[in-house]
């Protein structure tokens, strides 16, 4: 049985966050990435908002009403390997998700989450923050 390709498909929360650990223990650090793609626009997505910094776009898998990725053009893996130079980049990334959420008419709230690591649930070794809302979002997370 295969999954549905359907953009319309209704999937189990249960199910989704199953994917996302398997993908998270077969992800590995290094190489090129599909935010790397996605940032030279080798491959298509539903760009919100662009800089020199950095590229916010809409989850291809989304797990709230609104999930956007913002991420840096910058290749770096992780959050655990920053540099303390990325400190400006890093101070950005979250400017431009407060900005990019306040667009998105997210006024009541919502998620920042940045995974790091095979147990952080990282898939995609290229550094991201993501933003989610539209919703009651609950606790604890995982």
């Amino acid at each position: 049985m295969t999954a549905c390709q359907s953009p319309y498909c209704i999937t189990h929360p249960a199910a989704a966050m199953a994917d996302e650990i398997s993908k998270a223990r077969e992800a590995r650090p290094g190489g090129d990435t599909i935010f790397g793609k996605i940032i030279r626009k080798e491959i298509p997505a539903n760009i919100i908002y662009e800089d020199e910094q950095c590229i916010v776009f809409h989850d291809v898998s989304p797990q709230a009403p609104t999930h956007f990725l913002v991420v840096p053009k910058k290749a770096i893996s992780a959050v655990s390997v920053v540099d303390p130079a990325d400190e400006a980049l890093l101070g950005h990334l979250m400017i431009i998700a407060k900005k990019c959420a306040a667009d998105m008419g997210l006024t009541n709230g919502y998620r920042l989450v940045i995974n790091d690591g095979p147990d952080g649930g990282q898939s995609v070794y290229h550094l991201h923050l993501h933003v989610l809302g539209g919703r009651q979002l609950g606790w604890p997370p995982g």
